[in-house]
Protein backbone atom coordinates (compact mmCIF):
# COMPACT_ATOMS: atom_id res chain seq x y z
CA UNK A 1 0.00 0.00 0.00
CA UNK A 2 2.63 2.09 0.61
CA UNK A 3 4.82 1.59 -2.11
CA UNK A 4 1.96 2.15 -4.66
CA UNK A 5 1.52 5.23 -2.77
CA UNK A 6 4.73 6.37 -3.23
CA UNK A 7 4.93 5.67 -6.80
CA UNK A 8 1.29 7.81 -7.53
CA UNK A 9 2.61 10.87 -5.42
CA UNK A 10 6.22 10.49 -8.16
CA UNK A 11 4.04 10.58 -10.85
CA UNK A 12 2.11 13.17 -9.84
CA UNK A 13 5.49 15.39 -8.69
CA UNK A 14 7.02 14.50 -12.30
CA UNK A 15 3.47 16.04 -13.61
CA UNK A 16 3.75 19.12 -11.76
CA UNK A 17 7.29 19.61 -12.17
CA UNK A 18 6.92 19.74 -16.12
CA UNK A 19 4.79 22.35 -16.05
CA UNK A 20 6.64 24.51 -13.62
CA UNK A 21 9.87 24.19 -15.61
CA UNK A 22 10.75 27.45 -17.47
CA UNK A 23 11.78 27.65 -21.06
CA UNK A 24 14.33 29.79 -21.77
CA UNK A 25 14.37 32.79 -24.00
CA UNK A 26 14.17 32.60 -27.62
CA UNK A 27 17.83 32.98 -28.68
CA UNK A 28 18.17 33.00 -31.94
CA UNK A 29 14.80 33.04 -34.89
CA UNK A 30 13.75 30.02 -36.16
CA UNK A 31 10.77 28.75 -38.19
CA UNK A 32 8.77 25.85 -37.53
CA UNK A 33 5.70 24.17 -39.68
CA UNK A 34 3.22 23.83 -37.67
CA UNK A 35 -0.78 22.07 -38.63
CA UNK A 36 -4.02 22.80 -36.15
CA UNK A 37 -6.67 20.98 -37.56
CA UNK A 38 -6.13 21.17 -41.26
CA UNK A 39 -4.63 24.63 -40.57
CA UNK A 40 -1.10 24.32 -41.68
CA UNK A 41 1.26 27.36 -40.77
CA UNK A 42 4.60 28.26 -40.83
CA UNK A 43 5.91 30.17 -37.96
CA UNK A 44 8.67 32.43 -37.56
CA UNK A 45 9.86 32.17 -33.66
CA UNK A 46 11.36 35.59 -33.24
CA UNK A 47 11.66 35.76 -29.50
CA UNK A 48 10.64 39.16 -27.54
CA UNK A 49 13.57 40.37 -25.60
CA UNK A 50 15.36 43.53 -26.90
CA UNK A 51 17.88 42.34 -28.89
CA UNK A 52 15.85 40.17 -30.87
CA UNK A 53 13.05 43.15 -31.46
CA UNK A 54 15.79 44.02 -33.83
CA UNK A 55 15.54 41.13 -36.62
CA UNK A 56 11.46 41.42 -36.75
CA UNK A 57 11.72 43.71 -39.51
CA UNK A 58 13.60 41.86 -41.65
CA UNK A 59 10.67 39.36 -41.60
CA UNK A 60 7.53 42.14 -42.44
CA UNK A 61 8.10 40.83 -46.01
CA UNK A 62 7.29 36.91 -45.63
CA UNK A 63 4.36 37.43 -43.01
CA UNK A 64 0.71 36.83 -43.58
CA UNK A 65 -0.24 37.21 -39.81
CA UNK A 66 1.55 38.35 -36.60
CA UNK A 67 1.04 36.38 -33.30
CA UNK A 68 2.38 38.35 -30.46
CA UNK A 69 2.55 36.06 -27.24
CA UNK A 70 2.40 38.22 -24.25
CA UNK A 71 2.80 36.77 -20.59
CA UNK A 72 -0.11 37.12 -19.06
CA UNK A 73 1.42 36.15 -15.74
CA UNK A 74 4.79 39.24 -15.76
CA UNK A 75 2.38 42.24 -15.10
CA UNK A 76 5.28 44.33 -14.76
CA UNK A 77 6.25 44.10 -18.83
CA UNK A 78 3.00 45.13 -19.72
CA UNK A 79 3.71 48.73 -20.65
CA UNK A 80 7.35 47.58 -22.38
CA UNK A 81 4.82 44.69 -24.14
CA UNK A 82 2.08 47.39 -25.06
CA UNK A 83 4.63 49.73 -26.50
CA UNK A 84 6.02 47.32 -28.92
CA UNK A 85 2.67 46.17 -30.01
CA UNK A 86 1.76 49.96 -30.81
CA UNK A 87 4.81 49.97 -32.58
CA UNK A 88 4.02 46.96 -34.88
CA UNK A 89 0.14 48.04 -35.32
CA UNK A 90 1.83 51.90 -36.21
CA UNK A 91 4.30 49.88 -38.86
CA UNK A 92 2.91 50.47 -42.42
CA UNK A 93 4.78 47.45 -43.68
CA UNK A 94 2.02 45.48 -41.73
CA UNK A 95 -0.72 48.09 -42.00
CA UNK A 96 -2.75 45.15 -43.62
CA UNK A 97 -1.78 42.12 -41.55
CA UNK A 98 -4.02 40.46 -38.89
CA UNK A 99 -3.14 39.98 -35.25
CA UNK A 100 -3.68 37.37 -33.35
CA UNK A 101 -2.83 38.58 -29.36
CA UNK A 102 -2.16 34.86 -26.93
CA UNK A 103 -2.49 36.15 -23.17
CA UNK A 104 0.22 33.24 -22.48
CA UNK A 105 0.60 31.13 -18.58
CA UNK A 106 -3.18 31.45 -17.62
CA UNK A 107 -1.95 28.38 -15.89
CA UNK A 108 -0.54 30.63 -13.41
CA UNK A 109 -2.90 31.19 -11.01
CA UNK A 110 -2.40 35.30 -10.72
CA UNK A 111 -2.45 35.83 -14.51
CA UNK A 112 -4.55 38.52 -15.86
CA UNK A 113 -7.92 37.63 -17.30
CA UNK A 114 -8.67 38.44 -20.78
CA UNK A 115 -10.18 41.70 -19.88
CA UNK A 116 -6.94 43.02 -18.18
CA UNK A 117 -4.88 41.99 -20.80
CA UNK A 118 -7.10 43.94 -23.25
CA UNK A 119 -6.95 46.93 -20.65
CA UNK A 120 -3.18 46.41 -20.08
CA UNK A 121 -2.35 46.33 -23.98
CA UNK A 122 -4.65 49.50 -25.34
CA UNK A 123 -6.58 47.29 -26.73
CA UNK A 124 -10.26 48.23 -25.17
CA UNK A 125 -12.57 48.86 -28.20
CA UNK A 126 -9.91 48.06 -31.15
CA UNK A 127 -10.06 44.17 -31.39
CA UNK A 128 -12.28 43.42 -34.15
CA UNK A 129 -14.54 39.97 -32.50
CA UNK A 130 -14.26 36.12 -31.86
CA UNK A 131 -15.70 34.03 -34.89
CA UNK A 132 -16.36 34.47 -37.91
CA UNK A 133 -16.30 37.69 -38.55
CA UNK A 134 -16.19 39.07 -41.83
CA UNK A 135 -14.24 42.64 -42.12
CA UNK A 136 -15.13 42.68 -46.16
CA UNK A 137 -15.42 46.19 -47.47
CA UNK A 138 -13.81 47.74 -44.15
CA UNK A 139 -10.99 49.42 -43.70
CA UNK A 140 -10.58 47.14 -39.95
CA UNK A 141 -7.45 44.99 -39.71
CA UNK A 142 -8.01 41.92 -38.06
CA UNK A 143 -7.19 42.10 -34.46
CA UNK A 144 -8.49 39.48 -31.02
CA UNK A 145 -6.87 38.80 -27.87
CA UNK A 146 -7.15 34.74 -26.78
CA UNK A 147 -5.78 33.53 -24.06
CA UNK A 148 -3.71 30.55 -23.28
CA UNK A 149 -1.30 28.05 -21.67
CA UNK A 150 0.93 27.09 -24.27
CA UNK A 151 2.56 24.27 -21.49
CA UNK A 152 -0.84 22.99 -21.30
CA UNK A 153 -1.91 23.10 -24.52
CA UNK A 154 -5.15 24.68 -24.10
CA UNK A 155 -6.51 28.34 -25.80
CA UNK A 156 -4.33 28.81 -28.57
CA UNK A 157 -6.16 26.37 -31.24
CA UNK A 158 -9.22 28.68 -30.96
CA UNK A 159 -6.70 32.00 -31.57
CA UNK A 160 -5.21 29.82 -34.67
CA UNK A 161 -8.36 29.21 -35.92
CA UNK A 162 -9.87 32.66 -35.69
CA UNK A 163 -6.47 33.91 -37.28
CA UNK A 164 -6.87 31.10 -40.48
CA UNK A 165 -10.27 32.96 -41.75
CA UNK A 166 -8.23 36.41 -42.50
CA UNK A 167 -4.97 34.48 -44.13
CA UNK A 168 -5.31 34.44 -48.10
Amino acid sequence: MITHLLKVNWKILAWFWQRLVQHPPTQFPTSEELSIGKIKFKAFDLGGHQIARRVWRDYYTKVDAVVYLVDAYDKDRFAESKKELDALLMDELLANVPFLVLGNKIDYPSAVSEDELRYHLGLVNFTTGKGDVSLAGTNFRPLEVFMCSIVRKMGYGEGFRWLSQYIK
